[in-house]
């Protein structure tokens, strides 16, 4: 049997004069005229003038200090279907493999109810999303978005559009800039340290502590406390050097699919649970934590077509025995739930089973098993790109549970994400932040065809998640090579070799990792600021040789650890 060919390993993309934070739109400003732009389909152009001077907030995020805008604004009107709008030709100006950030502000005339206006890319047959916003009033609304292009194109049009037809569109101030990383990436190092670290004093006392003036002290961390995890399979579990990477480097797990109900119960009333409890005794035995994903799952086309033939009575008999059999098999064991998955895209038992069923979920779970913290968890929350579940609608969601006696205890944000950009990704941490319970990256995975860009990417979420003091825990939604659900997404391939996003992965874990060394000052004491987590003091004497293992917790104040030599 022979193997299929591989793709020669990548190298990195040479960009020059990225031009970052440069617009690349004409005649944004709008001073001369709709000089630069066109209607896309049979409307109407005209400039006006009141829209907003200032940048849109996530812009601003990334562009720094920048002038105002100048006020005016295209509008649009005798739109006879919703992709018409105000368009340009980028084709010129787009570069390969750089991340390019979308902004506007929009607004939409008189309609019968909400609307979707989306920043929109025609790669030549290709469809890109750079960024979509729901309105449903006279306001000027934020659009914010991101894409980048990977192959190249003979033509790259960008227009704005969604509203239905006969809507009037605003646009203004329309920003497409390629993100610097790197000056993002330096502000997070220094956001990092201040959320992630503590001041410690090590206190040294003994019977000669009078002499340990001047001694040399080292300080090893030994592990940061941080979750990092990843998702496995139970056909993961027969790959040796898989296992060995992911008990090296992963200390919290998620089970792919087996604990999911189509897996669990595939044929009604054929439980099977020898998978999910073989990955549990594996992750048990090597200190690792694992997330309970998932007890359901709203969307219809993950539900098996037994429970989807039940009438209405037996579902409800059907949901109860299912939550009853695995909250009560495997209660304390799981330390987090995902109640229902992707309550924003789906909506199989709410509609068969009423708005009540939702709250139900989590309140009959909460009581098999009080335990665990119950997440609610969706996609395309952080991205700008699915107004079904903005940070927005997600709040509402939530609120909405909570409201009606749901016992939420965790956010989840499942972060199967495309060129994201720091800036669009930590104004949803904040907005969502403002709920109160811990957020998790649940999913996470960043997919590009050329290994450093993809490496990029990782490690703007990464950096985000670990620099924001909501973040309690990131999972990737795998790592290895023929174990990813999306293509060109692992770290390592299947022949264990790491790849450049692994290395990336690998290398921020080290920067996450505090070590100190020094000597002993005349108050007996040696200082230093450390990531939270287990550490271990090296002292060296002339007598002998001393080592103390301590824990760095969260805290505002100096953590004081005494030393007896």
């Amino acid at each position: 049997m022979k193997h299929a060919a591989k793709a020669p390993p990548s190298t990195p993309p040479v960009i020059e004069d990225a031009g970052f934070g440069v617009n690349i739109i004409t005649n944004t400003s709008l001073n001369d005229g709709t000089n630069g732009w066109f209607p896309l389909g049979n409307c109407t152009m005209s400039v006006q003038t009141g829209s907003p001077h200032i940048m849109p907030p996530m812009a601003r995020d990334s562009l720094g200090a920048h002038g105002p805008l100048s006020g005016c604004y295209i509008l649009v009107t005798g739109r006879t279907q919703n992709w018409m709008g105000p368009a340009q030709m980028i084709s010129d100006k787009v570069k390969l493999y750089l991340t390019y950030q979308a902004s506007a502000w929009v607004k939409i005339g008189q309609s019968s109810g909400p609307q979707n206006v989306n920043v929109a890319l025609g790669v030549d047959s290709q469809w890109v999303n750079g960024g979509q916003v729901e309105i449903s009033d006279d306001r000027w609304h934020e659009i914010g978005g991101s894409f980048r292009i990977e192959k190249q194109a003979t033509k790259v049009m960008v227009y704005i559009q969604g509203p239905a037809a006969g809507v009037d569109l605003m646009v203004a101030g329309l920003q497409i800039f390629p993100v610097d990383r790197r000056a993002r990436f330096r502000h997070l190092k220094r956001q990092t340290a201040k959320i992630r670290k503590r001041d410690v004093m090590l206190k040294f006392s003994g019977s000669d502590s009078g002499s340990l003036v001047g001694t040399f002290v080292r300080v090893r961390q030994l592990e940061n406390s941080f979750p990092f995890g990843a998702a496995i399979s139970r056909t993961n579990m027969d790959n040796e050097d898989f296992n060995a990477f992911f008990v090296k480097n992963f200390n919290w797990s998620v089970f792919g699919n087996e604990l999911k109900w189509y897996w669990t119960e595939a044929q009604k009333g054929n439980l099977n649970y020898k998978d999910a409890d073989e990955l549990l005794d594996f992750c048990t035995k090597n200190n690792i934590q694992v997330r309970g994903h998932c007890i359901f799952w709203e969307v219809v086309g993950t539900v098996q077509a037994w429970v989807q033939s039940l009438n209405k009575n037996d579902l409800m008999t059907a949901v109860q025995n299912r939550v009853t059999d695995l909250l009560t098999r495997y209660k304390g064991k799981f330390p987090h739930y995902d109640v229902n998955n992707e309550m924003m895209h789906g909506s199989f038992y709410q509609d068969r089973l009423g708005k009540d069923i939702r709250v139900n979920m989590f309140k009959t779970a909460h009581q098999l098993d009080p335990s665990p913290i119950l997440f609610v968890n969706d996609y395309h929350v952080e991205d700008g790109c699915d107004t079904r579940s903005s940070p927005e609608k997600y709040i509402e969601h939530t609120l909405d549970l909570q409201e009606h006696g749901a016992p939420i205890g965790g956010i989840g944000i499942q972060g199967h994400i495309d060129s994201p950009v720091g800036s669009i990704v930590c104004s949803a941490l904040d907005k969502l932040g403002i709920l109160g319970p811990p957020i998790w990256f649940t999913e996470v995975d960043v997919s590009s065809d050329n290994e450093y860009v993809r490496a990029d990417d990782l490690e703007v979420m990464l950096r985000e998640a670990y620099a924001h003091p909501a973040i309690e825990g990131i999972v990737l939604w795998g790592f290895w090579e023929l174990f990813m659900s999306r293509t060109n997404a692992h770290l390592v391939n299947a022949e264990g070799d790491i790849n450049e996003a692994g290395k990336r992965y690998l290398a921020l874990k080290r920067e996450w990792l505090s070590h100190s060394h020094g000597h002993i000052d005349e108050q007996g004491q040696f200082s230093f600021s450390g990531f939270h987590g287990s550490y271990e003091v090296e002292v060296i004497t002339v007598l002998k040789k001393i080592t103390k293992k301590f824990v760095v917790d969260k805290g505002d104040n100096a953590l004081v650890i005494s030393v007896d030599i």
